[in-house]
């Protein structure tokens, strides 16, 4: 049995990173996923097809690239706390403003922001989270960070379901603001890591970090692949659940569920409450197994449920039952890039290296939205899903290029 009792340990100022961490991702779940809920509404009124969705989506993914990259660069110069506060910052304005779109390029501009900022929340996050808790616990803690995102996902849901019927999709993104009041909490009661401190104060380190070492050996082959496995699984990730919720509401001409708005959240919900358990104990079994093989045991059950899910459509009962292993199996080995990258990389170069590795498999992903959408326009949404699980084995495959950093302690 997976016990939380060994986590008495960890001290208060070790929470705080965590809750810090996981609110800003939970809070950029939410507002990221507003759009995805929001997604039929906005084709009707922009009179988009389906691939011109899906490249809205991957317009804000490109963005996202591009945020965490810079805000990795940002973290490792100014801090991980101070760089968290302005992503969320960022991502909660520009999801607000997104409400005043009057055009279709005014909706490009306000979605390209929000991914700026989207991008950047993570990469900050996740190395305040890796540098502050100690080696033993670091895949559980990535693990619960993680899981912030299921409980987003969730409250985009049952928000999309309260108030896009009766008010439209415009005031679903004026709620978007809410989480830049979180940035005050941050300021008042999280500090920097220790090791970052310690780094700031070296001159000899901040040499290093003017060299940019993860573009040389030895630390470029893992730069190289593990900027591979992040292509092929985010490619996987955003083709899947950028159009879940529209393949769930679509009717059944379309290739859809055939559920509706309404009812489509009520089957989303349990597939998120499968993501944050699959998050979460990702990084108990991480830490116990390796990161290597329980990574790879998740793509690959991921890869096996997503072309039978998505020719399950007129099949209610069994979308419901299978959507908490689709959530559990698709959304938790996400936990990975957190714990393992930041263990692959030294300090002085890490929340750059780590956004690095990460966003440029985002950008690569950018393309997915569009490629499903304009392949659900030729052959309907649910097989258009399927192309998905081919991205999820090649994931699998890579991730042993890697080497194995349990227990690893940070340089």
């Amino acid at each position: 049995m997976i016990m939380y009792s060994d986590l008495k340990s960890i001290t208060r100022e070790q929470w705080k990173a965590l809750v810090a961490a996981q609110l800003g991702w939970l809070l950029d779940a939410m507002d990221v996923m507003f759009y995805a809920f929001a997604l039929g509404a906005i084709q009707q009124e922009f009179d988009l097809s389906s691939a011109q969705a899906g490249a809205l989506a991957s317009v804000t993914l490109v963005a996202s690239a591009i945020g965490g990259v810079g805000f990795g660069v940002l973290a490792d110069k100014i801090g991980r706390a101070r760089s968290l506060m302005f992503s969320i910052l960022t991502y909660s304005v520009f999801t607000a403003l997104t409400a005043t779109s009057g055009s279709l390029w005014e909706l490009l501009l306000w979605r390209s922001l929000v991914g700026l900022g989207m991008g950047g929340e993570w990469s900050a996050g996740s190395v305040l989270v890796s540098e502050t808790w100690p080696s033993k616990h670091r895949g559980k803690a990535i693990g619960l960070m993680q899981g912030g995102w299921a409980i987003g996902y969730i409250l985009a849901a049952l928000l999309a379901a309260a108030i896009l019927p009766k008010l439209g999709w415009r005031a679903l993104f004026l709620l978007g603001i809410l989480p830049a009041f979180f940035t005050l909490w941050i300021r008042r009661n999280v500090h920097e890591p220790e090791i970052w401190r310690s780094r700031v104060n070296d001159p000899a380190v901040a040499r290093k970090y003017a060299s940019l070492d993860f573009f040389r050996p030895p630390l470029l082959s893992r730069t190289l692949l593990g900027s591979l496995i992040a292509m092929f699984v985010l490619f996987a990730y955003w083709g899947l659940f950028t159009w879940m919720p529209s393949f769930l509401a679509r009717p059944f001409e379309q290739g859809g569920a055939g559920l509706g708005i309404v009812r489509s959240s009520a089957w989303i919900i349990p597939m998120q409450i499968g993501a944050f358990f699959g998050y979460t104990s990702f990084g108990f079994f991480a830490d116990r197994f390796g990161r290597r093989p329980v990574f790879a045991f998740f793509l690959a059950c991921a890869a096996l449920l997503v072309p039978l899910y998505g020719q399950l459509a007129r099949h209610e009962v069994a979308l419901f039952f299978l959507g908490p292993l689709i959530g559990f199996f698709g959304h938790g080995y996400f936990s990975v890039f957190g714990v393992m990258l930041s263990e692959l990389f030294p300090t002085h170069v890490r929340a750059t290296a780590q956004g690095l590795v990460y966003n440029v498999g985002r950008a690569f992903s950018a393309l997915a939205p569009f490629t499903v959408g304009a392949l659900a326009d030729v052959y309907g949404i649910g097989s258009a899903l399927a192309i998905t699980s081919a991205f999820f084995l090649i994931g699998a495959a890579m991730i042993f290029s890697l080497p194995e950093t349990r227990g690893q302690e940070l340089q």
